[in-house]
């Protein structure tokens, strides 16, 4: 998650300090990944540092305030304008579980499988509920279309687990199935496609 260039955005809509970028960051993803102060200030002082932003004067209640430079614009619009790189996925523990649990002794991954499963549909059913909640009227203003654009994003990421959990289920169960009626395994092999980082 780039809490970088969401603070970016949050001020190339004028003079923030801390704490309400954080609330505004807060308000437009429903808290779905919350950030404390600290965690704002440390990244607004690594765009200080790199020109992005600067502070400028404060408000009536003494805030620091911070304002996006023309570099931190320009950032900015790199940002929006490439992709997200998918080539270099994220560590997913479900996945490295899930691999880690095939073959090994004593781990019913059926089990494994059935209690994420479980979850998996538990925290879909929520994000649904929420969405139909944030329905019962048209979204009033920018945050309230921010946290329902966030909310689908959830669902249909739920809905893509479950489904890659089934696959898994019948692809793996058979794979683990068959190890344990096979000889012991070669030596790992070089020629495996690894993902390009």
């Amino acid at each position: 998650m780039s809490i970088r260039h969401g603070l970016l955005a949050l001020l190339e809509q004028g003079p923030r300090y801390g704490s309400q970028l954080r609330t505004e960051f807060e308000s437009r993803t429903g808290a779905t990944w919350p950030l404390n102060v600290g965690q704002v200030y440390t990244t607004l002082s690594r765009l200080e540092r790199d020109g992005m932003v600067v502070q400028d004067g404060e408000d009536d209640a003494g805030h620091a305030l911070y304002v996006i430079t023309d570099e931190g614009r320009g950032e900015l619009r790199n940002w929006y304008g490439a992709p997200v790189d998918r080539t270099s996925p994220a560590r997913d523990e479900l996945a490295i579980k899930l691999a880690m649990a095939v073959g090994a002794p004593g781990v019913d991954i059926r089990a494994v499988i059935q209690a994420q499963r479980h979850h998996t549909v538990k925290a879909m059913q929520d994000y649904t509920r929420l969405k139909a909640q944030a329905l019962t009227a048209a979204p009033a203003n920018r945050d309230e279309v921010a946290w329902l654009l966030v909310l689908e994003q959830l669902i249909f990421q739920a809905e893509a687990e479950a489904r890659w959990l089934d696959h898994c289920e019948s692809r793996l169960v058979r794979l683990a199935e068959a190890a344990l009626t096979e000889p012991a395994p070669a030596p790992a092999r070089s020629s495996r496609p690894k993902l390009r980082h």
